[in-house]
């Protein structure tokens, strides 16, 4: 019986404790586990992009939305002008919604340096987008801060923008949300009508149109006319919806609907309401394989069959340029496709609908299109998706976990590549039988069920080690909660370089708002990225070729 055990320099060191010497680069999960301090650069664009609003396996909504303001704060004091371009980067579609950054957006207008103000002000507009997010964010600026002088500009300047025809598409279609309308805020914020447009507009909002002008005021008010006059003739749908382009937000409160009527809204639908609506249209005919629906035009009739109506979903929905262009983030894309696979089932609509199997893959097709990558690199892949119990939460209101998520990026990420695996790791190393052929269906369904287990990534590099499994990159998709291993995943990795494959490069994408990584902020090859940026799958291809 010898001390050896003891006395002999150690190489591992168990995830319950930190690794010894590097104490202060470390940090304990809300699991116990010990894993590096991401920072609050990193935990800010997590946050901007995962959202905070839903509770995690591991913290509730308050206890995460706390962490957030306090790394906004935190950021916003050290250099306003870069939280400013987080905000951006996040909104500009890479966020799950905007709710985020929008927060983050009232909390850069508390800051106390000029250049915060300032950046907000420069910000704004490319924020704060639509009549739903200038409602949005009056609610979280009267909660938090007040109607201070920079807030005031910003929503002056949003009321008089120049372009009046945009601006009333905005208030009619959101009239009111969150405990405001458009009325509250032109008396909040005293707004002067630069134009006589302006004025009309601003007229309508304040008292609405007791008495219809007999003819359309100007271009700029068209849709308002046509409002007013369906308000007026409400059998008279569809030459409201036709004449005057309404949106269902704008002719469903007021008008009859019917089948024909969301017929013609079907016609000039935006690709986020095409997405959100395919089940009612699945539901109410619009949408089916076998059937000629008659519509009316401006010209009289024409008969336009539903297959025709099946080919502009796919040429919209298909599109990359209109997915990006309508800030179609892929986590949305996913949603839709389960929600409408489900027939109802799933989501907040009571109706129910026989799914088409056309739709259903044209939904799947949108998945892999709403990322970014670009060609096959020729690398040699291992994506090792988290699908341990705590990737089993639900990511705000998704309907969609952890791990269905990982799994989808994994995927996409692979679909890309000729020279690839997908496996699971949870406290073993796991074959979840995923491919490329894979549709995203069968692969969150072949993930979801693989989903229980204590967390340690070190099992992939173990497995890989004793199989002399040689990688260019091993793509980790995860919360980063590791906690149940004899030693660090980055002491692992140390072993995978020294036994298989000196070069080999780590990517760790996290899909929670925490602020830990298993990157070891000492190893070059090793890279943190913020879950959920549709645009992760390429750069994770120009890591691989040196790129970046």
């Amino acid at each position: 019986m010898n001390y050896n055990f003891f006395t002999k320099k150690k190489t591992t060191t168990p995830q319950s404790q930190p690794i010894p010497g590097r104490e202060a680069e470390m940090i304990q999960g809300r699991s116990g586990g010990w894993m590096f301090d991401a920072g609050i650069w990193k935990m800010l664009r997590r946050c901007l992009l995962v959202g905070t609003a839903k509770s995690t396996y591991y913290a509730g909504k308050q206890e995460l939305t706390e962490d957030f303001v306090t790394v906004v704060r935190q950021a916003v004091a050290e250099n306003p002008s870069l939280v400013a371009q987080e905000i951006l980067y996040a909104s500009d579609g890479r966020a799950i919604n905007n709710s985020a950054p929008i927060l983050a957006l009232v909390l850069l207008s508390m800051g106390e340096a000029p250049q915060a103000k300032q950046a907000f002000g420069e910000i704004f507009g490319q924020v704060v987008r639509t009549g739903s997010h200038f409602y949005e964010w009056l609610n979280y600026t009267k909660s938090l801060r007040g109607f201070g002088k920079v807030v005031r500009e910003a929503g002056k300047t949003w009321l008089s923008r120049e372009d009046v025809k945009a601006l009333a598409y905005q208030l009619l279609k959101y009239q009111q949300r969150q405990g405001f309308s458009h009325r509250d805020a032109l008396r909040l914020f005293h707004v002067k009508p630069p134009t006589e447009n302006h004025r009309q507009l601003f007229e309508w909002v304040v008292k609405g149109w007791e008495d219809l002008p007999a003819e359309i005021p100007s271009e700029a008010l068209a849709q308002i006319w046509w409002y007013e006059w369906l308000k007026r003739n409400p059998c008279e749908t569809h030459e409201a919806i036709l004449q005057g382009r309404l949106t269902h937000e704008m002719a469903a409160p007021v008008g009859k609907m019917d089948k024909q009527a969301w017929q013609l809204l079907f016609q000039e639908m935006p690709i986020g309401a095409m997405l959100r609506n395919l089940g009612s249209l699945t539901e109410l005919g619009v949408l089916r394989t076998d059937e000629t629906t008659a519509v009316p035009t401006t010209e009289g009739t024409s008969a336009t069959d539903c297959l025709a109506n099946l080919s502009r979903v796919e040429a919209v929905l298909n599109n990359k340029e209109h997915l990006r262009k309508g800030r179609i983030h892929p986590i949305d894309v996913l949603k839709a496709l389960k929600t409408y696979e489900s027939g109802g089932r799933l989501g907040r609509s009571q109706k129910t609908w026989k799914p088409v199997s056309r739709i259903v893959d044209i939904l799947e097709k949108a998945v892999e299109l709403s990322f970014d990558v670009v060609q096959p690199t020729g690398k040699v892949f291992m994506h090792a998706v988290d699908v341990s119990g705590s990737m089993g939460s639900l990511v705000a209101d998704m309907g969609l976990s952890c791990c269905e998520i990982a799994t989808t990026m994994a995927l996409v990420t692979a679909k890309a590549e000729k020279n690839y695996m997908i496996r699971g790791f949870a406290s073993e190393f796991r074959e979840l039988g995923i491919t490329a052929k894979d549709s995203f269906s069968s692969a969150v369904g072949k993930a979801r069920n693989q989903n229980f287990g204590g967390t340690d990534a070190s099992v992939a590099y173990d497995w890989m080690i004793k199989n002399q499994f040689k990688a260019d990159v091993i793509c980790f998709w995860t919360d980063s909660e590791s906690w149940a291993g004899y030693q660090h995943p980055s002491q692992a990795l140390a072993k995978y370089r020294k036994k298989v494959n000196p070069n080999v490069k780590a990517v760790y994408v996290t899909l929670t708002p925490y602020r830990i990584t298993l990157v070891d902020p000492q190893d070059p090859l090793s890279w943190d990225l913020a879950g959920f940026d549709p645009g992760t799958p390429r750069i994770i291809q120009m890591l691989a070729t040196g790129e970046l």
